[in-house]
């Protein structure tokens, strides 16, 4: 038994989506998340960026003693997940993007489109990591740069939203051969219905629950999932917008948390 908590970050608050799952999956275990929110989005920032951002909130979660680490962001992951390694060897740090290209890859998926923001899909990583699993499969990539300031600024469940998802995608759906299609952000599962209800056909594969599905099995595996204990899910952000207290208080209205404002230099 480990009751220490889960760190989980990303660039704003589509990482919430990955502590939802969690808690539906294993609701002992306790949660401190960071939301950048201050320098958000980071799909259009360089890769030195991103790391020298990722970095310090790495530095920040170890800080707090936690037992393992779940970069809940795409973008991160692509271009940070093996320097964070490096820094931290002695703290488990997930990505979400291996998770997702192997369950993508255990159900024999032959064509599958893959929606992200522009640095995911200009570093290639899916197309890449699906391919040396099988060199057939076949894969369609495209960038959606505009999804998540729009997320970010409360715009889920609007019609400008559902235009927004069909100016990008209609195209892309109408003139590609494929029936799976990966979220390759963690944002995307808040717009999952939007997608769903514009493309039925498409089978939906979300990169915040398998992380979360191979996550689990190692803490199990090792002896570290937690019990019933007393400590609160904590939630900082380096900007408390009124969407990030908003979200963060309807997703998780039913557990004790608390929410605080951390910044960083530089």
């Amino acid at each position: 038994m480990d009751n220490r908590p889960i760190g989980f970050f990303d660039s704003g608050l589509g990482g919430l989506t990955s502590v939802l799952e969690l808690h539906e999956k294993l609701p002992h275990e306790k949660v401190i998340y960071f939301g950048d929110t201050a320098r958000t989005p980071y799909g259009s920032k360089s890769p030195e960026t991103i790391r020298q951002f990722a970095s310090q909130i790495v530095d920040y979660l170890v800080s707090k003693n936690v037992k393992m680490i779940i970069i809940a962001c795409n973008t991160v992951t692509a271009m940070a997940l093996d320097y964070l390694r490096q820094c931290h060897p002695d703290v488990p740090i997930y990505g979400v993007i291996g998770p997702t290209v192997r369950k993508v890859s255990k159900d024999g998926c032959a064509k599958v489109g893959i929606i992200a923001t522009k640095a995911t899909i200009s570093s290639g990583v899916y197309s890449k990591k699906l391919k040396a699993i099988n060199p057939d499969i076949e894969t369609y990539s495209l960038a959606c740069p505009a999804l998540v300031p729009l997320i970010e600024e409360g715009f889920t469940h609007t019609e400008i939203m559902e235009k927004t998802v069909a100016y990008y995608m209609d195209d892309f759906v109408r003139n590609n051969d494929f029936d799976n299609l990966i979220l390759g952000c963690t944002h995307y599962p808040l717009i999952s219905e939007h997608i769903h209800k514009l493309y039925p056909e498409l089978r939906l594969y979300s990169s915040s629950a398998e992380v979360v599905n191979e996550m689990s099995d190692y803490l199990s595996e090792n002896d570290m999932l937690a019990g019933a204990n007393e400590y609160i899910d904590r939630y900082y952000a380096s900007d408390l917008s009124d969407n990030f207290i908003n979200m963060t208080e309807l997703l998780f209205k039913d557990r004790d948390s608390k929410i605080k404002l951390v910044k960083f230099e530089g």
